[in-house]
């Protein structure tokens, strides 16, 4: 298991404990659960969206919970498929890289209700096929709103992710970073 991998793996099986022990409840009163469509407007609409769900997309943002955390940026659960959502990333974060994070992670949503494996240990974060699938909406998503290779590839890099890792992670989307 590579050590990126592994080190996502624990996170996330720690996260999970936490959400079984009784402080769950206490978890969940310092967050907030809505609808995703209550809180996030006009995705029915958006073509990179319909491009994920197709004929199903308001129906399913319609149906789409989420929960607002006080950790971390943005993620599915992989339990039951609902989005995770830092408030304090929304009021601080770049406008553009929420806007992307938003298609990336209503890919996994899509990939969870099919029933994809989404942290599947046995491949590094920049390998993951689900991973990959995601970053590539993102990726054409970003060209289509206009950003040069520069922003992109800085949207691209997690803090976790080495440059190498980042390369490898283009190389493995399949996709052009040169500018036109």
């Amino acid at each position: 298991m590579p050590v990126q991998s592994a080190t996502e793996y624990v996170v996330m099986r720690i996260f999970r404990l936490f959400t079984k022990l009784p402080l769950r409840g206490i978890i969940h009163l310092v967050s907030q659960q809505g609808n995703f469509t209550d809180y996030f407007k006009g995705f029915e609409k958006n073509c990179a969206v319909r491009g994920i769900f197709g004929e199903e997309t308001e129906k399913v943002l319609t149906n789409l919970k989420v929960n607002f955390i006080w950790f971390g940026y943005m993620g599915v659960n992989d339990e039951d498929g609902h989005l995770m959502v830092n408030k304090r990333y929304l009021s601080t974060g770049r406008r553009e890289d929420i806007y992307l994070d938003i298609i990336h992670e209503l890919c996994h949503v899509k990939q969870h209700m099919e029933g994809r494996e989404l942290f599947d240990p046995r491949y590094d974060y920049v390998d993951r096929p689900t991973e990959i699938e995601a970053y590539r909406y993102s990726v054409e998503e970003a060209k289509f709103i206009g950003l040069n290779t520069e922003e992109i590839r800085l949207y691209l890099k997690t803090e976790m992710m080495s440059t190498d890792a980042l390369d490898r992670l283009i190389r493995n989307m399949g996709v052009s970073l040169e500018e036109p």
